[in-house]
């Protein structure tokens, strides 16, 4: 370990495996170290059940009724991947592709008026559907069609809105939508927590509907994916990749102290020894000190032993309750899960809710979507503080990322990447950059 290194990387949530994978690639000599015993920090998934019982202190081992511990992996933060997004971009780049397996996600679902209706996501579902009522259809699907013609590039699919100045508002304005259309396009369409989008330019939400439509179209049922064994499997994806690459990863590994000298990073001392660098990545956790909390996340972990009613018996599904239906500011979401993707015991449903937390009780914030649940077998709450770096890194040469937010999808956490490597780099992020060299030897056939 005293040896000097281009980068040294601490904690193996997803965005430092990603980007110690890539730097690995790009032929940096990178050492990768964890504090728990365990890869994905924050974003781990936690076999066995007993373990999930032991970190949220539950008295006793597990009932017998929730079946054999090791046939659980339960996700600490609930995502799925869009099928058309940036992180299966990036897994199919690298070719990480090659150590996971991924099932899509049966459906996705938005709360209206205290009941759940299936997101409608192609023409024939939308005039099927009981969202709307007829003439709201034929204008809703004038809508998707101006949407999927679009391009940023291509003024003449414009139809005289800008998409640098026009409002999100005015477009829906143009197409004469109602309140709950516009519900559900801005939070299960383009996925925005939040009404702020629509006093922004149209240009972003366009794109994102682009996006959740062509992540649909690859497999029809839902725009989204989940890995097999869970989420943790993708951090050490990237993992794999990094080591092929030279990349050394050491867990169990307590870190003593960041070495900084005149404001710069040098090193980091584990276990009496110092590994030098030139650059450091970090998840926040590792510098208290150097991040400052913008918020929180609550997230309720639930075992159920049946699927959630009116999603057709689901095995897997979202549910989005739009803030505006629950007098919220940020949409709760509900991310569902089952023994079909080997995460849960025969015959048990992993439901995960998730929000931001805006009062003093964040528990009865969510009550909404736990009904939509009832009976739930077992809860796990936790509450986590939302922290994002104090700077950018430019002097320190310390780059730290953001804590995983409530999303249930790897778009920001992909933004996130992007905006590190540019840091470190000094050049935009390419996904060319990514690929595996032809001439490398894989380590595997």
């Amino acid at each position: 370990m005293n040896e000097e290194y281009d980068v040294i990387v601490l904690g193996t949530g997803l965005t430092e495996c990603i980007l110690s994978g890539i730097m690995s690639v790009n032929g940096k000599k990178v050492l990768h170290m964890d504090r728990n015993p365990y890869y994905g920090g924050e974003s781990a998934s936690i076999t066995p059940l007993e373990d999930l019982y032991k970190r949220f202190k539950l008295p006793g081992p597990p009932p017998a009724s929730m079946g054999r511990g090791r046939d659980w992996n339960v996700d600490l933060i609930p995502k799925f991947l869009m099928a058309n997004g940036q992180l299966v971009k990036m897994l199919l780049y690298t070719e990480v592709t090659r150590y996971l397996d991924f099932k899509v996600t049966e459906g996705s679902f938005v709360y209206k008026g205290g009941k759940i209706y299936k997101v409608p996501s192609t023409e024939a579902e939308a005039l099927a559907s009981s969202l709307m009522g007829l003439f709201e259809k034929r204008r809703f699907r004038k809508f998707l069609v101006y949407v999927a013609n679009f391009d940023e590039k291509d003024p003449r699919t414009f139809e005289g809105i800008d998409p640098k100045k026009t409002t999100m508002r005015d477009v829906y304005k143009k197409f004469d939508l109602g309140q709950d259309v516009i519900d559900f396009t801005g939070h299960a369409l383009a996925l925005y927590r939040t009404d702020d989008y629509l006093d922004q330019p149209c240009c972003e939400t366009i794109n994102r509907i682009k996006l959740y439509s062509e992540s649909l179209a690859r497999y029809g049922k839902s725009p989204y994916l989940y890995p097999l064994y869970g989420l943790g499997e993708l951090p050490q994806g990237f993992a794999r990749l990094s080591a092929i690459y030279g990349g050394t990863y050491m867990l169990n590994k307590p870190i003593e102290e960041i070495i900084v000298q005149n404001g710069k990073v040098v090193g980091v001392k584990s276990e009496g020894e110092i590994a030098r660098c030139k650059q450091l990545i970090c998840d926040p956790s590792y510098v208290k000190d150097r991040v400052e909390k913008v918020g929180q996340v609550i997230r309720v972990i639930c075992i159920l032993s049946h699927p959630i009613k009116n999603t057709n018996d689901a095995n897997s599904c979202q549910i989005i309750i739009p803030q505006n239906q629950v007098n919220r500011k940020s949409d709760i979401y509900v991310c569902m899960i089952s023994s079909a993707h080997n995460v849960a015991a025969q015959g048990k449903y992993i439901a995960i809710v998730s929000t931001t937390v805006e009062t003093k009780e964040p528990e009865k914030e969510i009550r909404p979507a736990l009904e939509l649940l009832e009976p739930i077998e077992q809860k796990f709450v936790s509450i986590s503080d939302l922290l994002v770096p104090k700077d950018l890194g430019k002097e320190s040469q310390i780059f730290i990322s953001r804590t995983y937010d409530a999303t249930t999808h790897f778009e920001t956490t992909c933004d996130d990447i992007k905006d590190i490597y540019k840091r470190m780099t000094g050049s935009e992020f390419d996904f060319e950059e990514m690929k595996r060299k032809k001439n490398d030897i894989y380590g595997e056939d």
